[in-house]
């Protein structure tokens, strides 16, 4: 019964991770940060990590306490991170079609735009590098990446008991 637990609320909470996701761009969206302000939407949307790191606290949490009984090591605490990792990732390429085709259709458009008037890109570059196949797998694997460092260090707080003591 215990992996079923562990799945069913990584699974819950990368879901509610995934809507936070598309809440948060779309708050970007109506801000501009994709428009006139896209030149710094990269430093800005680093207001995002807060909301982020507390997801995967809290589904860590939880496991803690419905799996666990609220004594869990780093390891099983880690796990539980990881496994919503991988369904953020996994959730990733539907948040990014959402995105890219409800919310913010124009963006790679206008991010390659901004990249060429200010030179960090020539058009072929921008062209080569700014599509949707190449957000996919971005998106995809930093969610994986993030999720699993936030999952260590969160893991590290949240263990209630060292496996030397459960031995």
């Amino acid at each position: 019964m215990k992996p079923y637990k562990k799945i069913k609320i990584a699974l819950k909470w990368a879901i509610i991770y995934t809507i936070l996701f598309l809440v948060w761009t779309l708050l970007e969206k109506t801000l501009g940060w994709h428009e006139e302000g896209i030149a710094n939407k990269q430093w800005l949307s680093m207001f995002f990590i807060p909301f982020a790191i507390t997801m995967y606290w809290l589904a860590m949490k939880e496991t803690r306490r419905r799996v666990y009984n609220r004594v869990i090591t780093w390891k099983q605490c880690f796990i539980s991170g990881v496994l919503m990792a991988i369904f953020v990732a996994l959730l990733s390429p539907i948040a990014v079609y959402i995105t890219q085709n409800f919310i913010t259709p124009e963006n790679f458009e206008t991010v390659a735009n901004q990249s060429v008037t200010n030179d960090l890109l020539k058009i072929e570059q921008a062209n080569d590098l700014l599509n949707i196949d190449n957000y996919r797998w971005q998106i995809a694997i930093g969610a994986f990446v993030i999720g699993v460092i936030t999952a260590a260090i969160s893991a590290f707080i949240l263990k209630t008991v060292n496996k030397a003591t459960t031995e």
